[in-house]
């Protein structure tokens, strides 16, 4: 079971967003659908992961059940025929092929905007839902460890996480710089296109409280208001709105700008209003920086700050490969030596049976002092006895040659036979 870890993957590199809307899950849908995926297939250490980009499971199992974990999928979303959609998933049922896929989706190596540092929060959260479900077992927990800690190492090491490489995490990076000094900054977000509403869901990951937003559909405004936790302001309303406002997003579709020098000349600005441009055409009128109080950040600058980032992000790539494989080859020689772990856990209860059944013939005779001496030197003696044994299964495991020693063990001390005879003296 230790090497039959295999993957289901649904993501932006075969499916279209609307199918990847389809089925997406939820947290209370992820942790249903984990609770279905333990009931019905023969498999352990069971993770699933779903954010807007894609939708994973992996598990632990020799059979292969990316049909039936397709199936599974369509009942807990409630898809009739989903079976329709099998073509967009890539099945991987190679052991090192859903190892190295899970420890490169958990980079980042994977992302829509390469080293995504949301990627690491949602991992996290996947793995908790797993072990809260009770679909995380010793393997999972250590690959999902290993995977943190070379996450950390990435981090220390390399640039790859450095800087925003989205256009709407580089529109969030600025915005807490031009707001550092004000205290719960008043933020309006003006039209609801696809990076508007990324930057909604950014700035909710931010911690920004004080947001609004509005949009000339209003229904559209109250669906992502809803999930981001914001407020709608009514588009009609939208004057009180930018008076108010300390940092203005504009992803208004339209071809003539609809922010006019005139039109926020008409506000009385008294403090400083941030106009974040992030239409193309331009949504805010160049001259309205001419306003005494008043400045401009259109696209261009931002996507600069994004391209300077993601570029830093691809040249440190190579060096995040390296941390990756030597973490797997880690990874690898733990599992390999879990596959001894039993015969080493029977071994060392062959043994210790052995010792107490010698102790239990003498305890009588001896005083309580002695009975301790004799049980610190027993034990000591059984350490160093075993403790080669141990070490030559290890290097075997590492060299793939476990299963003759294993062998030779079960048949030295009869490791298979639910106790061990120690009638013969040795």
């Amino acid at each position: 079971m230790l090497q039959n870890f295999k993957a289901i993957s649904l993501s932006y590199k075969k499916a279209p967003l609307d199918i990847r809307e389809l089925i997406a899950l939820d947290e209370i849908s992820c942790r249903q659908y984990l609770q279905t995926l333990k009931g019905f297939i023969q498999a352990s250490d069971i993770l699933v992961l779903s954010t807007c980009n894609r939708t994973e499971v992996y598990y632990n199992s020799d059979a292969d059940y990316s049909t039936e974990i397709v199936k599974l999928l369509g009942i807990t979303k409630g898809i009739e025929n989903i079976s329709k959609y099998f073509d967009y998933f890539t099945i991987l049922n190679e052991h090192d092929d859903a190892v190295q896929h899970l420890f490169e989706v958990s980079m980042g190596l994977e992302s829509q905007v390469v080293g995504d540092m949301q990627i690491t929060n949602q991992v996290k959260q996947a793995y908790q839902w797993a072990a809260d479900n009770e679909t995380a077992g010793p393997f999972l927990h250590r690959l999902m460890h290993t995977i943190f800690f070379t996450n950390k190492r990435v981090v220390q090491e390399t640039a790859f996480r450095d800087g925003a490489a989205s256009t709407s995490y580089a529109a969030i990076e600025l915005i807490e710089d031009l707001t550092a000094e004000i205290t719960e900054p008043a933020i309006l977000v003006v039209g609801l296109g696809e990076i508007g509403a990324d930057v909604c869901r950014n700035l909710k990951d931010k911690g920004f409280k004080n947001v609004k937003i509005t949009n000339r559909t209003l229904s559209k405004a109250k669906i992502l208001a809803e999930e981001c936790e914001m407020e709608v302001l009514p588009f009609e309303e939208i004057v009180q709105g930018l008076k108010e406002a300390d940092v203005i997003i504009s992803s208004v579709a339209r071809e003539m700008p609809f922010f006019t020098k005139e039109m926020i000349k008409r506000l009385n600005v008294l403090t400083y209003k941030f106009f974040i441009d992030l239409s193309v055409p331009r949504s805010v009128e160049a001259e309205v920086e001419s306003i005494p109080g008043v400045l401009v950040y259109n696209i261009d600058i931002i996507q600069n700050k994004a391209s300077e980032a993601l570029q830093q992000r691809i040249n440190s790539v190579p060096k995040v490969k390296e941390i990756i494989l030597e973490s797997i080859e880690q990874f690898n020689d733990w599992s390999k030596e879990m596959v001894v772990s039993p015969t080493i856990n029977k071994l060392k209860n062959a043994l210790e049976s052995i010792r107490q059944e010698e102790m239990a013939r003498y305890l009588k005779k001896l005083s309580p002092e002695e009975t301790k001496r004799l049980d610190n030197i027993t034990k000591s003696m059984m350490q160093k006895i075993i403790k080669l044994p141990v070490l030559q299964l290890k290097a075997a495991c590492k060299r793939g040659e476990a299963e003759t020693l294993i062998d030779v063990l079960n048949d030295l001390f009869d490791l298979e036979n639910k106790s061990v005879d120690t009638s013969h003296t040795l």
